[in-house]
């Protein structure tokens, strides 16, 4: 299954994907070669390069490694295509606008006959590439879209709308997801197979740091993150990335993020 990925800080901070360890999951040892995206959210809009490539093969990686992207968000995605061509209409990351903000949406799961059912319609927003993860984020900003109509709506309203449409993808199969507004991260665990193991939870694992002003980066499989005074990191991925607590989503369990904080957690189930 594809895998997930994102961080969440109180200060903007870098985030060193490096080549042996992105490689490791993205093609060289992993299954994940069918492409790989990640998104830095900057204020309302977001820097987002894909390819529909193995990582392990990417110059892309190689550059981005040689050039920092400093953001207080980021979400990333590795593919193992099981629904779509390999194409760069099909690599996630996606992004739309909305409300004038850059939406992102990450999927991780199979959800069979989503396109069909009409709780997913999809009008106003139309998938480019031929997977049900692109329908479903398409789904989603239908029904957030009346929301943003007059402004920046209440957190509370946002939160009740991704923990119905979460309840509701759970029913099609495995629907573990990052939705991003350009301002919090939802992270929404379910289930996840591993190997040919049929899925289970946790489909999503998360982690919490606060950075002391005297620290110096701090390592995390691959990732380097240097950060400001008291900074805060909230990470969020499909497997943990280092030997430190990482705590499992229950099933079900909705993430809100912001500012390397989580501000709230729900239940869809």
């Amino acid at each position: 299954m594809c895998e997930l990925f994102a961080m969440s800080a109180r200060y903007p901070t870098t985030v060193h994907l490096s080549l042996d360890e992105l490689a490791r999951h993205g093609g060289a040892t992993g299954p994940h070669r069918d492409g790989w995206g990640i998104a830095f959210v900057q204020g309302r809009d977001a820097l987002l390069l894909r390819e529909p490539e193995a990582a392990s093969e990417s110059s892309l990686v190689a550059y981005m490694q040689s050039h920092d992207v400093r953001a207080a968000l980021t979400v990333a995605h590795l593919r193992k295509a099981t629904q779509g061509e390999r194409a760069l209409a099909n690599t996630q990351p996606f992004q739309r606008e909305l409300g004038g903000r850059a939406h992102l949406f990450a999927h991780n799961g199979m959800l069979p006959g989503v396109e069909d059912d009409p709780r997913f319609a999809a009008r106003r927003f139309r998938r480019v590439g031929g997977t049900d993860s692109e329908h479903a984020f398409c789904a989603l900003l239908e029904r957030l879209a009346p929301l943003w109509e007059a402004g920046e709506p209440d957190l509370a309203a946002r939160l009740e709308v991704v923990t119905r449409f979460a309840r509701d993808l759970a029913t099609l199969g495995p629907a573990n997801f990052l939705y991003s507004d350009a301002d919090v991260i939802f992270a929404h665990g379910h289930r996840r197979r591993s190997g040919g193991d049929e899925a289970r939870p946790p489909g999503l694992h998360w982690l919490c740091r606060r950075c002391s002003p005297s620290a110096d980066g701090v390592p995390i499989a691959g990732l380097a993150i240097p950060h400001a005074d008291a900074q805060e990191v909230a990470l969020v991925a499909s497997v943990p990335l280092s030997d430190e607590p990482w705590v499992p989503f229950r099933e079900g369990e909705i993430l809100m993020i912001r500012g390397g904080r989580v501000l709230r957690d729900a239940r869809s189930a």
